[in-house]
């Protein structure tokens, strides 16, 4: 589909009818296309599959969220990617002509911080993490080390310089000397490039260190996580039933809207495939499906916007 064709309620893979703008529902492989059919108060948006992919914004991502501002809708973005801090974020949105202040972003490396200064501020942490992560932590005054006796929390992040000693480390404080708690910025097992390509993320850095100790996770503070959940509504100040959270993973955004009351929109542009969806228990599916962002914009909007003839 064409940067300039309003999104339909087509089948994810097929070609939009000119001129059309989305309606109703379009049954495709075992899994129904689905557009909202009205406004929200709250738009809560996942980065990295939903809004963006590599340096590039996804078809429609700009002119909805340009929309539902000009509509006077709060729009909140929120990341399980702990290799950026807000600023970062803030700078790419930029650079790719979506301007967005940094209060509007919402990330793993402020919400981990967060839980360690709300639930243990004295303890010392050792992060297998990047220097954005580092750098909020010792920002916040939190103590660092990678002596394992003295170390509280281990926290296991997307780490691209991760090695064996830095393992190391985090099994001897949480299995031999049995005092450190194992937390994650997020569970996501892998991060999402163009073509198709992908990057091993913190979920199997989770996965080592839980089968190494035989210590399940102690707190999750990103996607699904309550940790997440919270830091976001505090944000914004609306109720669940009055929001929406948007992304393209099942077991992260989608999980934790369902698990909150929240109404949850799928966009089939990152990760999940219309037949991962069709597979999916019924607690992770979606109560709208997009074939792309500008989808969520529910029809009637859409024509008043004279997007279905552009």
């Amino acid at each position: 589909m064409s940067g300039g064709e309003a999104p339909t309620g087509e089948t994810p893979t097929g070609e939009a009818p000119t001129g059309e703008a989305p309606t109703g529902e379009t049954p495709t492989a075992g899994v129904t296309v689905r557009v909202p059919d009205r406004l929200y108060d709250g738009y809560i948006f996942d980065l990295d599959g939903t809004i963006y992919l590599g340096s590039d914004l996804l078809p429609g991502a700009r002119r909805l969220v340009e929309a539902l501002r000009q509509l006077g809708k709060r729009v909140v973005f929120l990341s399980n990617n702990p290799t950026r801090d807000v600023r970062m974020y803030a700078e790419k949105l930029e650079s790719m002509g979506l301007p967005t202040p940094e209060e509007e972003i919402v990330t793993t490396v402020f919400t981990t911080t967060q839980w360690i200064l709300q639930n243990a501020p004295d303890a010392v942490v050792y992060p297998l993490a990047e220097e954005p992560l580092v750098r909020a932590l010792t920002d916040a005054g939190i103590t660092i080390s990678d002596d394992p006796r003295r170390i509280d929390i281990v926290i296991a992040s997307y780490d691209r310089n991760l090695t064996w000693k830095k393992l190391q480390i985090a099994f001897e404080a949480i299995w031999f000397h049995n005092r450190a708690k194992l937390i994650a910025t997020n569970p996501d097992r892998f991060c999402p490039f163009p073509g198709g390509r992908g990057e091993v993320d913190a979920g199997p850095v989770i996965a080592a260190l839980e089968s190494a100790t035989g210590r399940p996770l102690d707190v999750n503070c990103g996607k699904p996580s309550p940790v997440m959940l919270n830091t976001i509504l505090a944000a914004i100040g609306i109720p669940v039933e009055r929001c929406v959270t948007t992304g393209d993973r099942l077991y992260t955004e989608i999980r934790m809207g369902n698990e909150s009351g929240m109404d949850t929109a799928l966009v089939l542009t990152g990760e999940t495939t219309v037949e991962m969806l069709a597979e999916a228990p019924r607690t992770d599916r979606p109560r709208w499906v997009l074939d792309r962002i500008d989808g969520l914009l529910p029809p009637e909007y859409q024509r008043r916007l004279g997007w279905a003839e552009e």
